[in-house]
């Protein structure tokens, strides 16, 4: 079912144009594959404009290429975070093309149905131990179609290095900051651009740091507008927010 026919249907069950049973059938059925441990929803990129990506951590390798096939043979690009090596080494018997982004713990098997934007986002870490979670926002919004600039280790203990770069920085069209220790970092960009920033803390720091969530709850009280907050090492989660953001001014 194309996009155009799905959004039709929606509208006219808003409208009560159309009874939800009715709008089951013309579905052509329950809109996901039961492959009896996953249920793989094949019409989310319908909804979303991305289809189910996976999270591996925790899946069996049985599972996961199980549901990576699924994914595969309805034609969609398949993308899976926090993947191992063991994993990946699984993968890449039954997918040829598959690739692996051994710091962003990402695979990702091209189907081309990404399209490309043209407008880009820029990621920011404060140190360099955040470029791991830094790494899962970049490869995801490249595997998105969207284009990623790296700028590493500018935190404020060395505001001078944020500086140098603000015109790289307001060159994007949406910001993924990235930080642990105290969180600064977003604050301070944030009241440097007019551009949305998505705030990404990560688990580094001494012990008061309580594995990010001081930095999680600096990012949360900001004073700066204009900010949103992720959770602790979701790097994916900021790229996904980010490229949605994109989809809709591109």
């Amino acid at each position: 079912m194309k996009k155009e026919e799905l959004l039709q249907i929606l509208e006219e069950v808003k409208s009560g144009r159309l009874k939800v049973n009715d709008a089951a059938e013309k579905f052509g059925g329950l809109p996901f594959q039961d492959i009896h441990y996953a249920k793989i929803d094949h019409q989310r990129e319908i909804r979303r404009g991305f289809p189910e990506i996976i999270f591996c951590a925790g899946k069996t390798v049985e599972q996961l290429l199980g549901i990576a096939c699924g994914i595969w043979e309805r034609g969609s690009s398949v993308l899976g975070t926090r993947c191992t090596r063991e994993q990946f080494r699984a993968l890449t018997g039954q997918f040829a093309g598959a690739r692996y982004f051994d710091e962003a713990r990402i695979f990702f098997i091209d189907q081309g149905t990404f399209p490309k934007c043209s407008k880009k986002i820029v990621v920011v870490t404060a140190g360099t131990t955040d470029i791991p979670v830094a790494e899962e926002a970049a490869v995801t919004a490249e595997c998105l179609g969207i284009g990623v600039d790296r700028i590493y280790d500018v935190g404020i203990a060395g505001i001078h290095r944020l500086f140098a770069n603000l015109e790289r920085i307001n060159g994007a069209s949406v910001i993924i900051a990235v930080a642990g220790m105290e969180g600064a970092l977003p604050s301070v960009v944030a009241g440097l651009t007019d551009k949305p920033v998505i705030a990404v803390p990560t688990s580094v720091g001494y012990g008061a740091n309580f594995h990010g969530l001081s930095a999680l709850l600096a990012m949360l009280n900001s004073c700066t507008g204009g900010i949103g907050v992720v959770n602790i090492d979701n790097g994916f989660g900021a790229a996904y927010l980010a490229a949605l953001i994109i989809r809709q001014i591109e």
